[in-house]
């Protein structure tokens, strides 16, 4: 059902800003640690998120490709000293030259936007003292953002601005 919803919100989303701070979180699926990538735009917005067993290139590549397929082209991109993400903009840039070339803006502190915003999963997983599959982890963990999404109020739904919390569920047709 969550996967339903999930599309279903996709085409209610709101536009993000081109500005997009792009990091990863370690979560723990069956004993054994793997890698929540997750871009947020300079207002604090999920752009995108994708969980992957490698903390690697291609990994990293998956994931820009799959956010930049979703959203437009971001102007500018805030990520921590990983290389893996480095590398992944810097053969987007190579890659389409028809984009003005991202720009990349590397410091550890520049990213604290987006590790308040790890807090949220980081509490509600510690709770659930991890996962045990990974297709598990994967539903779960889109849940989690999506109910975020809905908290930050990041689809638009209703001219009303004060829903429930169940509200937007039957706005998107889920009855």
């Amino acid at each position: 059902m969550i996967p339903l919803i999930g599309n279903a919100a996709k085409r209610y989303k709101r536009p993000v800003s081109q500005k997009w701070h792009i990091d990863e979180t370690y979560i723990k699926i069956k004993g054994e640690w793997r890698y929540l990538y997750l871009s947020v735009d300079s207002q604090g917005n999920t752009v995108d998120f994708l969980l992957t067993k490698y903390r690697d290139i291609a990994a990293a590549k998956r994931f820009f490709k799959q956010a930049i397929s979703q959203h437009p082209c971001p102007l500018t991109v805030t990520i921590d000293k990983s290389g893996a993400n480095r590398a992944a903009v810097d053969s987007f840039n190579a890659g389409f030259t028809r984009y003005k070339p991202v720009t990349i803006r590397q410091n550890k502190y520049l990213n604290n936007h987006i590790e308040q915003d790890h807090c949220n999963i980081k509490r509600r997983v510690r709770s659930m003292l991890g996962f045990k599959t990974f297709r598990s982890a994967q539903i779960l963990l889109s849940e989690i953002e999506l109910i975020a999404m809905f908290r930050k109020g990041q689809f638009v739904l209703s001219r009303n601005c004060t829903l429930s919390p169940s509200e937007p569920f039957f706005l998107m047709g889920f009855k």
